[in-house]
């Protein structure tokens, strides 16, 4: 039997790979001096924010299947949550009416 991560994790998993794919892109980039420093101690900070603005948009574009399966996982797994609490609840409901009876 194989593990098989959920979908969720599977997109959280590609987004981190993609921010950090951008961040060492950019950090050869400024190493190079293709892009500017920052501003004194700011060059890590700089590189993070440009990686994340970068991350943003591509994300949306690259792992839009991966995106929409996490999606439809989640659906479904409030779906079943909301099943599950109705199935709990019509349960107590018909243990209320069935104490109710018994007393009167």
């Amino acid at each position: 039997m194989s593990w098989k991560p959920s979908p969720m994790l599977r997109y959280t998993l590609l987004r981190l790979a993609l921010f950090l794919g951008s961040f060492a892109v950019i950090w050869g980039l400024v190493y190079l001096r293709v892009l500017p420093a920052g501003l004194g101690k700011s060059n890590l900070l700089w590189v993070m924010l440009l990686a994340l603005v970068i991350t943003a948009p591509l994300s949306y574009i690259v792992l839009r299947g991966a995106r929409d399966q996490a999606a439809g996982y989640i659906a479904q797994r409030v779906e079943n949550s909301r099943r599950a609490y109705a199935a709990n609840r019509s349960q107590e409901d018909e243990a209320d009416d069935a104490a109710r009876a018994a007393q009167g």
